[in-house]
């Protein structure tokens, strides 16, 4: 079914974030070429990947200071974001997006993974479903398969499968958006289409053995 999303939800910093995300989708480079999926696909994966952590993290220098650390389960930045993860699964390797908590690429499944945390007191009343529209910006086209809330570290986090196209080329997105104690947590596996089936369910476990760890939060 077409997806019913609404236009994305602005936050209170003062520009238009997906004007942005637009401008800069034609300076986006190509990750290291993944096994299976197109070099077309490649590209724009990397791209919205980059985009998206860019166009999450502006305006949230009260999160994203001195003291990030992340050694293999942990991640830490500052004094306010602290989480623990699983082990990534074997065919993910640890990738360098700038603004981005964590990122790999799937070089099984051509795919990027983003997780992403900020701390914004304006975002604390913004609708789940308006924080996961901010990771759409730039895609046309867009069906939603499923949307659901679940349990997810003591709170509900929103899980959206949405399938869209970038530049023309179908991908499949798998988000997770979680508010907590002041703070907004994105996962996100980004996929050519073709191959999403076999990619997300690792995805999916891997990101429900997300914990914060005591002392986190902005609250």
């Amino acid at each position: 079914m077409t997806c019913p999303c609404p236009a994305p939800h602005v936050h209170s910093a003062r520009f238009d974030r997906e004007a942005l995300v637009k401008g800069f989708l034609r300076l986006v480079g190509a990750p290291a070429r993944p096994l299976r999926a197109t070099r077309s696909a490649a590209a724009l994966v990397g791209g919205w990947l980059g985009l998206a952590a860019l166009a999450l993290s502006l305006g949230s220098a009260g999160c994203s200071s001195n003291g990030r650390s992340f050694d293999g389960n942990v991640f830490r930045d500052g004094t306010t974001i602290a989480f623990r993860v699983p082990d990534p699964p074997p065919t993910w390797r640890k990738v360098a997006v700038s603004h981005a908590s964590l990122s790999f690429h799937d070089d099984v499944a051509g795919a990027s993974i983003l997780v992403n945390s900020v701390c914004k007191k304006a975002d604390e009343d913004t609708p789940l479903g308006a924080l996961t529209n901010h990771l759409l910006m730039g895609t046309t086209e867009r069906e939603q398969q499923s949307q659901a809330v679940e349990p997810f570290d003591g709170r509900e986090a929103l899980h959206t499968k949405v399938l869209a196209k970038l530049d023309g080329v179908p991908l499949s997105f798998d988000l997770f958006v979680l508010k907590k104690d002041g703070c907004i947590y994105d996962f996100a596996y980004v996929v050519p289409a073709e191959f999403a089936a076999a990619g997300q369910p690792p995805f999916e476990a891997w990101v429900r053995g997300f914990k914060t760890l005591p002392g986190s939060g902005a609250l």
